[in-house]
């Protein structure tokens, strides 16, 4: 059967920037798969996807009229529940069929089969294919409903009466099959083949000809680039073009490709312009100037490539292509110019009080009601970071000032603005007043939502700083009840957990932590630190222990996505210090790719269940009540091992340790295989249990290898 392109246009008021992408890549998928749930979409279907401020369109390549015929065999209910003793069909059957649409249906040809316990009655047969044009309505509503959203507005028709929903009042509706008009009803809209163009270059209505020729007409006479990804990448080139030829970049931060799918959503017409500020505004921290012409503005602030200073220039993404830009640019600069100065008088005020006589006034700003204000909070804080500090044997006076001073910059006009520089502020603050370096370091990294390079013992600062508020967040707010729930997680403890996980692997990885050893810093320490930092009373009486399971889930999760999840329940499973888990998880993973892995993993499991049994107190093995050849060759090889792989383990090498213990499966094979075990005489059953409890412990220093049996 023939097919032709469908296209389907609903033409709003301004759609919200940040989603539309979403909403037009839902917009189409929801399309074509309500069609493809009737089955009028050919084999070789594809899917074009048009987004703009203004409109959110699809165009299928490849739709059928008329759906297939389609075979169909349905299992209604049991015979004796569908027939009665005549064979005539129950009320039961007659409500399953009319709720089909199967009314008509001859009952003597629904088929008998039977599922091995009683027979059913089954409809089979062919369902004539459906039409677009009958279903096409329910397509594009089963569409809308999908979409996601952020907030819908209810608004009234033409009529003044009726009243619907959507995410923006919708003006015009498009529904054409090749080049003819499927008539549907969507929102109050009767569908036709009328759009609009640019709002400025050409208000007027287009009439679209074909579904093939939308995106074309739209460019050649509406002035409207309908398809997302092609302004964006219009835009992206424009962009790079103009940062060149002012030997400029744009910078390599997240939020530059952000602001890109924003402006891709504010214009139909994009062309790129560049603007300029006075010079003077580069005394102010180049964070305020970009956060304020990105977030307010929309402009893409340009840097030196070779310093990667901001520069007085800036590129201007605008709606209005023209010969003679200089208005629009004279326009962008004068609006942008007082935030500028705004943001140079807050600076400016600001540094007239030292940070730390700010500190005070964190006495007047609530951090929680059940935890008091700001200024407990830096007390707490303080406390903690002074006990991290002893921990890892460094002096705390420089952790102790940088939490004095963490929060201070709240108090500033200029966090007050913009609340996304706080820590930012805060160090500039803090370096202007001549604070330490690694203080100020630490004011400028406290938000950073995890430590990412190894930590040296000769800059500790910002990380004590970083553990100390992270294991503030997590005790407090945990243990007053706000534990996060499903998808929320309002006080982002998810996110500190994780903070703290990658503060202890980057100790290590800095030589701070040794994998040899237990401490001197552990996340049992550090919790219960945190928990008495609060006065007696505020908190849960379980806080720790939940907030460490807590933690050690958040690891879990983390391990599996990158290791074998058996080696991870392995070494999760005998409770490490959590500086130790990934380079034992490593060891476990690669010893259970060995080929002794599963028997010595078997053999652990069993061990493990018979010391279970074990009564009383097994003491050490007594070489004269080993009178077998298999157990006294277990024990020989125990004697040969454990010094080896003790002296391995020690020194922190898992993976050597756990390879001297893969050499003690043939002897752990032959006592299995030769030795009754639990014997009747008590005393040689117990030196048995004895030699295996030597061997359980021997195996399980690196992890619980009975956790990688399959």
């Amino acid at each position: 059967m023939s097919a032709r392109p469908l296209l389907v246009e609903l033409f709003t008021e301004e759609l919200p920037p940040k989603a539309l992408s979403k909403l037009g890549h839902a917009f189409s998928s929801g399309l074509n798969d309500a069609l493809a749930q009737f089955g009028l979409l050919a084999p070789d279907n594809t899917i074009v996807t048009f987004a703009t401020p203004r409109r959110l369109a699809v165009r299928l390549s490849n739709v059928l009229a008329i759906a297939p015929d389609q075979a169909y065999s349905e299992k209604l209910m049991p015979v004796k529940v569908g027939l009665d003793a005549n064979g005539a069909a129950t009320p039961a059957l007659i409500k399953k069929l009319a709720a089909k649409g199967w009314e008509n249906i001859d009952i003597a040809s629904l088929v008998r089969e039977s599922d091995g316990k009683q027979d059913y009655l089954v409809a089979r047969g062919t369902a004539a294919g459906v039409s677009l044009k009958d279903t096409l309505q329910a397509a594009i509503e089963t569409a809308i409903s999908g979409l996601p959203i952020p907030k819908m507005m209810r608004y009234q028709l033409a009529d003044g009466i009726t009243s619907v929903k959507f995410v923006r009042p919708a003006h015009a509706l498009i529904a054409l099959f090749g080049d003819e008009v499927i008539p549907v009803e969507i929102l109050g809209l009767q569908s036709g083949r009328s759009t609009f163009g640019h709002r400025f270059l050409h208000p007027q209505t287009i009439s679209i000809d074909r579904a093939e020729s939308y995106e074309h007409q739209l460019a050649d006479v509406g002035h409207v680039v309908a398809s997302f990804e092609t302004r964006r990448t219009q835009i992206t080139s424009l962009l790079a073009d103009q940062a060149a030829a002012l030997n400029s970049t744009l910078g390599n931060d997240p939020e530059v490709e952000a602001l890109l799918d924003e402006v891709t959503a504010l214009v139909e017409s994009p062309i790129v312009y560049v603007g300029a500020f006075e010079e003077r505004f580069l005394e102010v921290p180049q964070e305020c100037l970009i956060l304020t012409m990105r977030l307010n503005q929309k402009y893409f602030p340009l840097f030196n490539p070779a310093t990667g200073a901001l520069t007085h220039q800036f590129l201007i993404v605008s709606n209005m292509p023209t010969s003679n830009p200089a208005a629009i640019i004279e326009g962008n600069q004068r609006v942008v110019r007082p935030r500028l100065a705004d943001a140079e008088f807050f600076f400016k005020t600001d540094r007239k009080l030292p940070l730390h006589q700010r500190v005070e006034q964190l006495g007047s700003i609530v951090y929680h009601n059940k935890l008091g204000t700001q200024l407990q909070r830096v007390v707490r804080v303080q406390k903690i970071a002074a006990w991290i500090s002893h921990a890892l044997n460094t002096q705390p006076e420089l952790a102790e000032r940088a939490a004095l001073l963490a929060k201070a910059d709240l108090t500033t006009n200029m966090v007050g603005e913009f609340p996304e520089l706080q820590g930012i502020m805060g160090a500039y603050y803090a370096k202007g007043d001549g604070e330490s370096p690694a203080v100020v370091q630490a004011l400028a990294e406290q938000y950073k939502i995890r430590i990412d390079s190894p930590v040296a013992a000769d800059n500790l600062t910002p990380a004590i700083l970083f553990m100390a508020e992270r294991a503030e967040t997590l005790v407090g707010i945990w243990g007053i009840g706000l534990a996060p729930t499903g998808e929320r997680d309002p006080f982002g403890l998810r996110r500190a957990a994780l903070g703290l996980i990658s503060a202890f692997e980057q100790l290590t990885a800095g030589g701070v932590l040794k994998i040899q050893q237990d401490g001197p810093l552990t996340l049992d320490g550090l919790i219960q630190a945190a928990s008495l930092s609060f006065d007696p009373g505020t908190l849960a009486e379980t806080t720790v222990a939940e907030v460490h399971a807590f933690i050690i889930e958040r690891l879990r999760n983390q391990l599996i996505q990158l290791h074998d999840r058996n080696a991870v329940e392995a070494v999760l499973a005998i409770e490490p210090p959590i500086h130790q888990v990934l380079a034992r998880v490593q060891a476990a993973a690669t010893f259970a790719q060995g080929a002794d892995a599963a028997s010595l993993a078997a053999a652990n499991k069993r061990i493990g269940n018979l010391l279970k049994k074990a009564e009383g107190t097994l003491g050490t093995v007594n070489p004269d009540l080993l009178t077998e050849a298999a157990e006294r060759a277990l024990a020989e090889t125990i004697a040969q091992l454990q010094p080896i792989a003790q002296q391995q383990f020690e020194a922190g090498d898992y993976m050597s340790a756990m390879q001297t213990l893969a050499q003690a499966r043939a002897p752990v094979d032959a006592f299995f295989n030769d030795i009754m075990v639990m014997a009747e005489d008590v005393a040689i059953r117990n030196n048995r249990l004895a030699l295996l409890a030597q061997l359980h412990t021997l195996m399980n220093q690196v992890a619980d290898i009975s956790r990688l049996a399959t």
